[in-house]
């Protein structure tokens, strides 16, 4: 089958659904495909149970369409879902999906992108030939597993974090989480709750802080300059939490708005973690070196037995996989290779759309600059 449209999204997440309402407003003609059975598969199927948007509801809307006058400020995980399917209704967003793309090249001479995409039910191929094409696929799009020796032996069991539900399959167990940011504070609050004997790794730097100072930081960094909100912010949750150092949590250098824009690192929000790690009720280890059956060994030269360890370690893109003239745009980790705000567009009309580490401020910027970025060169 072939297909001729404008622009091809690849991707029906958040990133993708927003660039295509904001194509849809300005008239232009698009095709959306996803490899899952459903848009936001992330959101609705590898997400924990607990879990709500971290930010505040002002800096979480997509393009056009505000949340409903009685969200709550902190929008739990079912009530994004049914905002996203409202989403799709308004913008009349039709995604291909259970469509994997195969690639995507770019033709010179005919100045247009050539994509392979294969419906993963009947196996049937369709190409498309497009104008302009845009990569949405996502920066969550493969669970990332860091490499430890005897991993592959552990004689529990070793989960990634998208596929935690809830602590309550663990009570009784000792689980170990690795990775501190936000999934990783979260889930080892959740185990602990439940009554699991629970650990984290707490590998890196990082900064704590509740919803509501970082709430008042995002607010507060629109006019004054990031250096002095970010100086507040450490002392107000200094004030908050005290000293975690004898605790094993080390502040960055950096404030935590600084390090989000210069690594994407998010801040931890506290869900009440600390006051479980301070309770000596969640033990903070530091890395492993190597795991011998249920033993895992740990750099200090520590050792300790667990029936679960949870991988709170993040994702990676697959865009390279498929891919094939994206150089311009994205590096060997399949991340923008420009800084933020200039990362979206490469060159021949390729663009990206939430790969920034932005969150979905972020994914509504992209899109909005994408549509009339491509609006102006499709009447051009």
């Amino acid at each position: 089958m072939e297909e001729q449209t404008v622009v091809l999204i690849v991707g029906a997440g958040p990133a993708g659904l927003a660039t295509a309402a904001c194509l849809t407003k300005l008239s232009v003609p698009y095709a959306i495909v996803e490899r899952e059975d459903c848009s936001a598969s992330l959101w609705r199927n590898r997400a924990y149970d607990r879990l709500k948007l971290h930010l505040a509801k002002e800096f979480c809307e997509l393009p056009h369409m505000p949340y409903p006058e009685d969200a709550p400020t902190y929008i739990p995980k079912d009530q994004f879902v049914k905002y996203l399917d409202n989403y799709i209704e308004h913008f009349d967003i039709r995604p291909k999906y259970h469509t994997t793309i195969e690639s995507c090249t770019y033709d010179e001479d005919r100045k247009c992108w050539f994509s392979v995409a294969r419906a993963v039910a009947t196996s049937v191929v369709v190409r498309y030939t497009t104008r302009f094409l845009i990569v949405a696929s996502g920066e969550n799009s493969e669970a990332n597993i860091p490499v430890i020796p005897g991993l592959h032996d552990f004689a529990g069991e070793a989960i990634h974090s998208s596929r935690f539900k809830s602590g309550a399959a663990y009570s009784g167990k000792k689980v170990l989480v690795v990775g501190c940011g936000n999934s990783g504070m979260e889930i080892a609050y959740d185990l602990a709750s439940h009554g699991a004997n629970t650990s984290i790794v707490v590998r890196s730097p990082v900064h704590v802080m509740t919803k509501e100072i970082i709430r008042l930081g995002m607010t507060l960094v629109q006019h004054i300059p990031v250096n002095v909100v970010d100086d507040l912010l450490v002392r107000l949750a200094n004030f908050v939490f005290g000293d975690l150092l004898s605790h094993g949590i080390v502040r960055p250098k950096i404030g935590p708005l600084g390090l989000k824009a210069e690594t994407g690192r998010s801040a931890v929000l506290d869900v009440g973690t600390v006051g479980l790690i301070k309770k000596g009720i969640i033990k903070v280890l530091g890395n492993i070196s190597k795991i011998k059956g249920n033993i895992v060994e740990f750099e200090n030269g520590k050792e300790s037995t667990f029936d679960v360890i949870v991988f709170a370690t993040g994702y990676k893109s697959t865009a390279n996989t498929w891919l094939k003239n994206g150089e311009s745009m994205l590096n060997n980790a399949g991340l923008p290779r420009k800084e933020f705000p200039n990362h979206w567009k490469g060159a021949n009309g390729l663009y990206c759309a939430g790969l920034a580490r932005r969150g979905l401020a972020g994914i509504a910027m992209d899109a909005k600059n994408i549509a009339n970025d491509i609006l102006s060169s499709y009447h051009a």
